[in-house]
């Protein structure tokens, strides 16, 4: 039996990351990759340990050398060029919403971990890009009648944690913020998209043109329902961050049911009380 339909479309992916990265303003577009550096150096400096053998799956390798020029650069794909236990940190940096198998990424990158080695996971989360998603849906339905595949559906915090788990990551811990960038219209937003090379590459997207009138209408949407004062538009970026660490003997582990020494009742200084049953209803008909 064959496996579930790609979501990704990755021959198109590296087009159009291809693409962005030969236009003139890709780099300012990048500031995504930007945020999730400075996001990085701060978490590492809050784990205070020295990492001498990092690796970082990502699709802009440039940006990311440039702040770790030792690292390993690894080309996000389905594969990942990455060797077993031979990295202490391996980070992967905004490519996770594109896999076909998040999961699988994820082993990957346990497996070519040493033990006790950390692995730093970035992608865009649920809420990346409502405001365009919500006004480009009820734009195509107003016009054509239909609805198509346009923007990839991004995790939510808690499937990825929980992907963390499965993965055989110990201390796995998910979390997120938010950033709002700012547009002169829907327009510039989406450009900003393609010089991310963020482009729409699902497998199941229209082979045709959009009409005009469909982004027309979008454009109307999106500044009525979130325009601001000074005529410019939000757009929100939500961000997950996934933290795991290869598993090892010196790590916490967790206590054994049963073995807790003191009640949780006397741990909180709180008046126990004991639950009693209702009493029952006894049906006089028998």
């Amino acid at each position: 039996m064959s496996g579930p339909p790609n979501l990704t479309d990755r021959s198109a992916l590296l087009r159009y990351r291809a693409r962005a990265i030969s236009q003139a303003d890709h780099a300012a577009a990048l500031f995504l990759h930007e945020t999730a550096v400075a996001e990085v150096q701060e978490r590492l400096i809050a784990v205070n340990r020295t990492f001498t053998r990092p690796a970082i799956v990502t699709a802009f390798g440039d940006l990311w050398r440039a702040s770790w020029p030792e690292a390993r650069i690894v080309a996000d794909a389905e594969t990942l060029a990455l060797q077993p236990a031979r990295h202490d940190l391996v980070i992967h940096a905004m490519a996770l919403h594109w896999a076909n198998d998040p999961l699988g990424q994820m082993v990957q990158c346990r497996h070519a971990l040493v033990p006790d080695g950390l692995f730093l996971g970035f992608c865009p989360g649920g809420r990346t890009l409502h405001e365009l998603r919500s006004c480009l849906a009820e734009a195509e339905i107003a016009v054509t009648g239909g609805l198509s595949p346009r923007i990839v559906p991004m995790a939510e915090i808690r499937d990825l944690g929980g992907l963390l788990q499965r993965a055989g990551f110990a201390l796995p811990v998910a979390d997120s913020f938010v950033q709002t960038a700012s547009y002169r219209s829907a327009r510039h937003l989406m450009a900003d998209l393609r010089a991310m090379g963020e482009t729409n590459a699902l497998a199941a997207r229209l082979r045709h043109p959009t009409r005009r009138s469909v982004f027309a209408e979008m454009e109307r949407r999106y500044a009525d329902a979130h325009g601001g004062r000074d005529g410019r538009l939000p757009a929100t970026f939500e961000i997950l961050c996934l933290t795991g660490w290869a598993p090892h003997d010196s790590q916490q582990q967790p206590l054994r049911p049963g073995s807790a020494k003191q009640r949780l009742a006397e741990a909180l200084n709180a008046r126990e009380q004991p639950l009693v049953d209702p009493p029952r209803r006894v049906d006089p008909a028998g």
